[in-house]
């Protein structure tokens, strides 16, 4: 199905050449199940395309109202949450780390491993700090990158997994045994930041993360179909969520029906741990757009999300210089990091079109979005394949979908 109305200075004949690349290159080809494709432009909904099928298996079409995992995606509406209470004066972004988790004392950074098995470490240069969580320069890590053993304990001790074996304090206890592998500030490292962010929310604002998620987002939002667990009533919505193989093959990771995501989760991650529709991430979007604002009801000040959208990397990097990260949502030049979300601040370097300032973020089984504020232009494309670099989709699509803008904002 298309959902299109006035064109709002877009092509509607090429906003459908885009749909039908999709289908043609991603669905048609049994790289993705399916695909959900949403494009607002100045407030409205201009484009809509849902194509192929939520479940393979079973040969169950994909939805409008299909639920996926949405998994980094989260951590946007973790970060906005967060701020919230920095806008309440309740915790600033300076605030050393420690102060709200005294056993992150006397932070210890790798520095290799002793004949012993046990890692070799030294002091952190300096404090983790709140505004390196937000950024990610804590010197946390994440077990996708593999890159060392600080890594490979990670994925050992199921760090990064909502359904896991650890509840939100045995999370961060087993942190405070590990090291960092890099003393905080100095370089970006995609991590589990954010899920330490939505920990840190619950303590200070002496309420369950989900449910301050709930009450200060979700809930005046209208994004009444986003929470850490299905309901029992959604799962016909449920879609699967499927691998690629560095083989090439394509497995099911996830099956609706036994999902793990059908109970509640021993954790509740801040970083990956919600699954959404297409209606829902939207509004959230369009309240980014609105700067903070949604249908009367204030989230966060404009000035607020400003500074989330400025870009934080230490010396002003872009996330290729800047990061030895082997895994992240983005991989352009000219891209940095704010406060929850990677922006663009020097669009030429990123050989696609887009504007400064925009910003974006994506989630690991292949969903993403952007906002363009310069343009009015809000993104979201909705899939479920992992990892989120399996295909080029992401930059066929910011291609695909600019070729399609036909009035624009004027240089500066």
């Amino acid at each position: 199905m298309t959902a299109m109305g006035r064109g709002l200075g877009m092509d509607l004949k090429r906003l459908a050449k885009v749909a039908a690349f999709f289908d043609e290159t991603y669905v048609q080809t049994g790289r993705h199940a399916g695909v959900q494709l949403s494009v607002l432009r100045r407030g409205e909904l201009v484009h809509q395309t849902t194509h192929g099928l939520a479940d393979r298996e079973r040969g169950t079409p994909l939805r409008e109202d299909a639920i996926f995992r949405i998994y980094s995606m989260t951590k946007p509406l973790t970060a906005v949450a967060f701020m919230m209470l920095v806008e309440e004066g309740k915790v600033a972004l300076d605030d050393p780390v420690e102060r709200y988790i005294p056993s992150w004392k006397n932070l210890q950074v790798f520095e290799g491993v002793k004949k012993s098995g046990r890692f070799k470490t030294r002091p952190a240069a300096a404090p983790m700090r709140i505004v390196d969580l937000l950024r990610h320069t804590s010197g946390l890590t994440y077990h996708l990158h593999g890159q060392n053993p600080v890594d490979a304990a990670y994925l050992d001790q199921q760090l990064s997994f909502s359904h896991g074996k650890h509840d939100r304090e045995g999370f961060i206890a087993t942190l405070a045994g590990l090291p960092l592998t890099a003393s905080p500030g100095d370089i970006w490292t995609y991590s589990v930041s954010s899920d330490v962010l939505g920990y840190l929310i619950e303590k200070i604002s002496e309420t369950p993360f989900d449910q301050f998620l709930k009450t200060r987002i979700l809930d005046p939002l209208g994004m009444d179909d986003t929470a850490f667990q299905v309901a029992a009533k959604n799962v016909d919505r449920f879609t699967a969520c499927y691998m690629r193989t560095p083989a090439g093959e394509t497995i099911l990771l996830d099956d609706p029906i036994t999902s793990p995501y059908l109970q509640p989760p021993r954790f509740v991650s801040g970083g990956g741990g919600l699954t959404s529709t297409s209606k829902d991430y939207l509004q959230f979007l369009r309240m980014l757009l609105g700067r903070g604002e949604l249908n009367g009801h204030r989230f966060i000040a404009p000035k607020t999300l400003d500074l989330m959208t400025a870009n934080h990397i230490p010396g002003g990097k872009d996330l290729t210089s800047g990061s030895p990260s082997q895994f992240n949502e983005a991989i352009y030049e000219g891209v940095g990091f704010g406060l929850g979300f990677a922006v663009t601040f020097d669009q030429p370097k990123t050989l696609l079109p887009g504007s400064n300032g925009d910003f974006f973020w994506g989630g690991w089984a292949s969903t993403y979005f952007w906002v363009d504020p310069a343009e009015d232009l809000a993104v979201l494309y909705m899939a479920q394949l992992g990892p989120s670099n399996s295909y080029a989709n992401r930059r066929q699509l910011r291609t695909l979908v600019y070729s399609a803008l036909t009035e624009t904002a004027p240089r500066s």
